[in-house]
């Protein structure tokens, strides 16, 4: 990944606190021309710098008012990609990592109450080859959920 200046960074802050903000005011925030702008955030993409953009949809507009955090212990962690593999097969599961300490994956979940959170456990979860145990932390409340800050000073 190659280093990213001031300029970069400037740009990135910006659009971490709105990603629809057109380039025209991103290039006047910063002095410089928009096509320096669009040249800036396509090379930002091409490096891996920027890896999304889209809008965060509220899952509880949706009907999921459960969110969830379960700890998964595999028979080996070698399993980790094929049991990966099945969890992305499940549309509520919508983030996973393969983790250190007490768990060895650690998987995000929405589900719309607690029958159905039952039956992802249960029946699609607690059934894939090669998980051991499940423990499952239901979140009460999101307080906080931003972006990694981005020092603009060199």
């Amino acid at each position: 990944m190659e280093k990213i200046d001031r300029l970069d960074k400037k740009i990135l802050g910006i659009l971490s606190h709105n990603a629809r903000i057109p380039f025209k005011d991103v290039a006047a925030e910063c002095g410089v021309s928009r096509a320096a702008i669009h040249q800036r955030v396509q090379h930002l993409i091409e490096n891996g710098v920027i890896t999304g953009s889209g809008f965060d949809v509220n899952p509880k507009s949706l009907g999921y008012t459960t969110c969830t955090y379960v700890g998964l212990n595999l028979e080996r962690g070698s399993m980790y990609k094929e049991v990966v593999e099945k969890l992305n097969q499940i549309p509520e599961v919508v983030e996973c990592h393969f983790t250190t300490g007490h768990y060895t994956m650690l998987v995000k979940l929405y589900a719309k109450d607690n029958e159905q959170l039952m039956d992802l456990l249960n029946a699609q979860i607690q059934i894939i080859p090669g998980v051991v145990s499940t423990e499952t932390l239901i979140s009460l409340e999101q307080s906080i959920k931003r972006e990694i800050p981005i020092a603009t000073g060199l």
